[in-house]
């Protein structure tokens, strides 16, 4: 009996201390707003010739089951040929786009080094562990260079 008791109480105190300690939706929806506002004011996406276009933005929760949503952001943009060799135009988006993601928006990237030299297309991965937001960005050889998706976890309200 008392080793019963004492499973409810560790087992109540696990979700207490579970629920508190993550992420809400409204802290993970707030920041991927800002990143929206970030995306769109930053010098290299709101030049026109980038043709940033925001398909989905994050203002409305979409249900996940069980009573938790998420929020997505989904936008498409253009990098300016520079390099003449699809190679050099892949490298040149991609360092671009990685560096964005990771200075002025604070995503931890993964590196995939067996997409070097790839010519059609790349793959970028980061995530912000403490709100779990992740992002990945395909990076083309056609328009549009980027496209970008970025989505909270499945969170509660609340």
């Amino acid at each position: 009996m008392r080793v019963a008791r004492m499973l409810a109480v560790v087992s109540a105190l696990a979700v207490m201390t579970g629920c508190s300690s993550g992420p809400s939706l409204e802290d993970a929806a707030a920041e991927l707003q800002k990143d929206t506002q970030r995306l769109e004011t930053d010098d290299v996406f709101k030049n026109p010739l980038s043709k940033l276009n925001i398909l989905e933005r994050p203002d409305k929760d979409i249900p996940c089951g069980n009573g938790k949503f998420r929020r997505i952001l989904r936008a498409t943009a253009d990098y300016e040929r520079k390099a003449p060799d699809v190679d050099g135009h892949l490298d040149l988006a991609q360092t671009l786009m990685e560096n964005t993601l990771a200075q002025l928006f604070g995503y931890k990237l993964e590196y995939d080094f067996s997409q070097t030299d790839k010519e059609d297309g790349r793959l970028i991965r980061g995530e912000k562990k403490d709100l779990g937001i992740t992002v990945t960005v395909d990076v083309l050889p056609d328009s549009p260079t980027w496209r970008l998706r970025s989505e909270t976890p499945c969170l509660s309200r609340g």
